[in-house]
């Protein structure tokens, strides 16, 4: 009994972190995993602590477990310790200095090279390589894989943030690289231990409400919603970011302007230089 009353009341604070007091969705099975899940922070300032050895190796294995389309598995992820190498990806990725303070920088690729390599070495032309959804299923496939990896390092008591910056300079990127055509960088993950600065609390999300439905689409009472995740996120955003802004703000930040894509207007040019045609 004393064991139920315990899971309860973390299920209880979990829920209440995420979504906020006035929001929390009737949730039903719960465990360790769905606790660890719902803990997820980014973190941006990190010891210079070394992660474990092989660790790289068991967030891979965890990240192979995921699914991938097909079983096609055309993903790949490079490892970046270097601390020059590092300094570098960080000048293409807006300059974010937790890519330098990390021990273990990890960039996912969408890899269509390598299935390339299969068919050419079997004499086969592989025609829906060039299509665009070659590129949309390894962008996919990337996803869920660092996804796992993310869940994996987090239970391992280490931390995390992903990087979409790295989106930036893809062609440059490359290069640093040394990445064949069919092969881009979509994003970075910083791992390792957070500094022992970082206080930053679970960000809210928007009600499951706004975001989950039964069978159709439904707009329904989104105008209030989305007011009252203002008010949530502004206040959150005031506690542990030094300003306060609602999400409406950072939508229309983000995405009224062509100019705060930071260059990635230009990612359709970029993937057909870097192998992925796009018909």
């Amino acid at each position: 009994m004393a064991h139920d009353l315990i899971a309860t009341h973390d299920k209880q604070s979990a829920l209440n972190a995420r979504y906020g007091a006035d929001s929390v969705p009737t949730a039903g099975p719960w465990n360790a995993t769905i606790q660890l899940l719902l803990a997820h922070r980014s973190v941006r300032s990190y010891k210079p602590d070394k992660v474990p050895a092989k660790t790289f190796e068991t967030l891979i294995a965890a990240a192979q477990s995921a699914a991938t389309s097909s079983n096609m598995q055309t993903w790949s992820v490079i490892a970046v310790r270097d601390p020059g190498r590092k300094s570098r990806l960080a000048a293409l990725s807006s300059n974010q200095k937790h890519i330098e303070q990390c021990p273990l920088f990890l960039i996912w690729l969408a890899d269509i090279s390598r299935n390339d390599r299969l068919g050419q070495s079997e004499g086969v032309k592989l025609e829906t390589l060039a299509y665009h959804e070659a590129f949309l299923v390894a962008a996919v496939d990337a996803a869920l894989a660092a996804q796992n990896a993310v869940i994996a390092a987090e239970s391992l008591g280490l931390s995390t943030v992903y990087i979409g910056s790295l989106r930036n300079h893809p062609i440059e990127v490359a290069a640093e690289l040394n990445l064949p055509k069919g092969a881009m960088g979509m994003f970075g993950l910083c791992v390792g231990y957070a500094s022992d600065s970082i206080t930053t609390e679970v960000k809210p999300r928007l009600p499951q409400d706004a975001i989950a439905f039964s069978e159709q689409y439904s707009i329904g009472n989104e105008p209030e919603m989305r007011s009252r995740y203002d008010a949530k996120l502004a206040a959150f955003s005031k506690r542990n970011e030094m300003n306060a802004y609602t999400w409406t703000e950072r939508v229309i930040t983000r995405m009224a302007k062509t100019s705060s894509l930071g260059g990635r207007d230009q990612l359709v040019v970029a993937l057909q230089a870097v192998g992925f045609p796009l018909r």
